[in-house]
């Protein structure tokens, strides 16, 4: 009777069990959802609503649909900004991580004084950005920077890194990747260790080259660091602005400027904030679709184990 009774109630108990880990799963996860819902969410979509509109002259914004897309296709300066953002993920995307893996194999190897290159590789990255422009400022400044000092005791002529059209992309993506190689170092120092040593013991007895193990088995059991890397160094590429403000300021006649800092410039400087969200809708579609391709073809090539 007891038995029958206590089996009936099992159901119910368990049910009851199940609701209470639910409500308290859910409740653990309320404040991160409330903060991800009001500062990621909540602003993407009220960014794409406002892109649909135009400031008022003298009254509220008037909706006008995709004229705002329009403009900026036919904006010269935004395609101008857009090629600059692409050579320089280009420059700094592929040379931070190869730099990265090189240092990262190296530091991970039983040599002397290896904790010192740690921490000089890894420095870098926990400067602020304003100092690290400052920094660069003093090696970039014609006549007295460091490297115009250096060329004249060689007997060559100063030259104006940051004022040149030809040079100053450059000079920002020296930086940067500057600062980004140690903080990638870290993530691939951190999957080198995750290797098991077994599996290069065993390539030693096969008689295989260090070269031949780094490129058939460290590289591929790399891969999920990699995309993870390309993808945070790819969006890093496209968020650069503190650095622009302090060293050019989007000059000489935009040649540095970058998406992002062409995106504060035309909201904070010429208060266009529906443009400024226009663009701002295309920078996050950009990304999103990169992102969204790697995860997609890449994922398929990576082994996670």
């Amino acid at each position: 009777m007891v038995a029958a009774v206590m089996s009936a109630a099992a159901p119910g108990t368990a049910r009851r069990r199940t609701w209470l880990t639910n409500v308290n799963a859910w409740l653990l996860l309320l404040p991160a959802l409330v903060l991800l819902a009001a500062f990621t969410h909540y602003p993407i979509l009220a960014t794409l609503y406002h892109s649909f509109f135009s400031l008022g002259r003298s009254g509220p914004a008037e909706f006008v649909g995709l004229d705002n897309y329009t403009y900026m296709l036919e904006d010269d300066v935004f395609w101008q900004v857009l090629r600059n953002n692409l050579f320089f993920a280009l420059a700094t995307v592929p040379t931070s991580i190869a730099l990265a893996l090189l240092m990262a194999v190296w530091v991970d190897r039983k040599i002397a004084g290896r904790t010192f290159l740690r921490l000089a590789f890894f420095t870098p990255t926990v400067l602020p950005m304003i100092a690290v422009a400052n920094i660069w400022l003093f090696f970039y400044t014609p006549d007295y920077g460091l490297l115009d000092q250096f060329l004249k005791s060689l007997g060559f002529s100063g030259h104006n890194w940051l004022g040149d059209p030809s040079t100053v992309m450059n000079c920002i993506a020296v930086m940067v990747v500057w600062k980004e190689a140690g903080f990638f170092m870290i993530f691939y120092l951190a999957a080198l260790q995750t290797i098991p040593p077994e599996l290069k013991e065993a390539a030693m007895v096969e008689g295989a080259s260090r070269w031949y193990f780094f490129r058939r088995v460290t590289l591929p059991l790399l891969m999920p660091t990699t995309l993870f890397i390309s993808i945070n160094a790819l969006i890093n590429s496209f968020k650069l602005v503190d650095q622009l403000v302090i060293m050019t300021k989007g000059g000489p006649n935009n040649a540095s400027s970058l998406l992002l800092y062409y995106i504060y410039e035309v909201a904070f400087t010429f208060w266009d904030t529906t443009y400024a969200a226009t663009l701002t809708v295309t920078l996050i579609t950009i990304l999103a679709a990169v992102a969204l391709t790697k995860f997609v073809y890449l994922d398929r090539r990576i082994h996670y184990q």
